[in-house]
């Protein structure tokens, strides 16, 4: 008798065909991209042994309830616990590795974690950074601050050939106070992170970032602003702690005894200084105010008939203009009277002061607005007597 192995074997090769989506499923990835495992953890960090996790998966996609969860807390390729939520224990410290796999019934996703399971005994450590300030600002007015690091860059010998506001200065920040936990216990890690707003390992925690390390350290090149830093610390117990302080910068530049040419040709003579503002909402780092102030003579003393106190025909008036980087007039003092130019104990009576103060409102990004960036402070001279200037000051307050 003749065997008929022909229909069998076509049989046998459609029912494989038909189970193939199961028996040969890739189990770690999704056709289309819709399937996706995503879980946290309750705590977070500082878990000790016999410390109950909260597992939740709810961020896995789709969230429609067509999912299955299945977790594995020792990773043995064993199914420990299923659900979306879930709760673990472990008897033992050290690195233990987590595995969620989630399916539609066609694909499946799975997302693996690490996190670090402490002794039961160990101790939170308690991170501190150091607050001090600047006893003075550079008006020597007293700086009375408690919370923050104040500091005034003050650079009041600017010459008449460098108008440029480019100074940066060198912040010292101290984690000597944090305490490590039990007393055979030590910090294993200072870790400061100066930018909350950048995540500059991409491990998706904005916050964690060691752009310096060590206990006491200094950082350099810092610019006029405000900053908020963090300060994360691990024990020898991988146990951790973090504290945050905010860093005010204030700037104030001063130069003194210079030329201001005279209008001799009709058009007024000008004189600029370039200074970079920062108002940022996002990082935090905004301006409170600018301020402009210029000291000048009321009279040429080698104009000719001007020799005569309250001679009102040869008054000098210096004016100070502000502009934005896409040179935009922001603000002005030319409405500023005479007889409102000569006020206020620091003002000498044979000189005029002008103050020009914009708050941080000006620099915000709006259609009544300026932004930030690089601006232009001009001091112009629309009469036609040279002068010597007293002084002319700019002063960014940060604080």
């Amino acid at each position: 008798m003749k065997l008929q192995f022909g229909p069998l074997l076509l049989a046998g090769m459609m029912v494989l065909v038909s189970l193939s989506g199961c028996l040969f499923e890739d189990e770690g990835s999704s056709s289309n991209g819709e399937l996706l495992a995503v879980f946290n953890f309750s705590p977070s960090d500082n878990i000790k042994a016999g410390d109950t996790i909260s597992f939740d998966a709810s961020s896995s996609t789709p969230n429609d309830g067509s999912l299955t969860y299945r977790w594995d807390f020792d990773n043995d390729s064993s199914v420990d616990k299923t659900g979306m939520t879930a709760e673990w224990s472990y008897d033992s410290s050290g690195s233990k590795t987590i595995v969620l796999t989630i399916s539609d019934g066609s694909k499946t996703s799975e997302q693996i974690r690490e996190l670090t399971i402490a002794v039961a005994t160990a101790v939170e450590p308690v991170a501190e950074i150091t607050q001090y300030n600047d006893a003075e600002d550079c008006e020597g007015n007293d700086v009375d601050e408690d919370t923050h690091i104040v500091l005034w860059m003050c650079h009041y010998d600017k010459s008449q050939t460098d108008r440029d506001v480019s100074e940066t200065t060198s912040v010292s920040l101290d984690a000597s106070n944090s305490v490590a936990g039990n007393l055979d216990e030590y910090i294993s890690d200072f870790n400061w992170d100066l930018d909350l707003n950048v995540d500059a390992d991409n491990d998706g925690d904005y916050e964690n970032d060691a752009d310096l390390t060590g206990e006491s350290i200094t950082w350099n090149d810092v610019e006029p602003g405000e900053y908020k830093i963090k300060l994360n610390i691990i024990n020898s117990q991988d146990m951790v702690d973090s504290d945050t302080i905010k860093v005010y910068v204030s700037y104030a530049a001063k130069w003194s005894d210079f030329e201001m040419g005279g209008n001799t040709s009709g058009n007024g003579v000008e004189l600029d200084f370039d200074v970079s503002i920062s108002y940022d909402r996002d990082s935090g780092n905004t301006i409170r105010k600018a301020v402009a102030e210029l000291t000048y003579p009321q009279h040429d003393d080698d104009q000719q008939g001007c020799e005569v106190p309250g001679a009102t025909h040869c008054r000098a008036k210096l004016d100070i203009y502000a502009y934005n980087e896409d040179d935009d007039e922001a603000a002005n003092t030319s409405n500023t009277g005479l007889d409102q130019r000569n006020h206020g104990d620091d003002c000498d009576e044979a000189n005029d002061c002008v103050f020009l103060t914009m708050s941080s409102y000006i620099f915000g990004d709006g259609d009544t607005t300026y932004g930030d960036g690089d601006w232009t402070f001009k001091i112009k001279n629309d009469k036609q007597q040279d002068l010597q200037v007293e002084s002319f000051i700019i002063r960014l307050v940060y604080v």
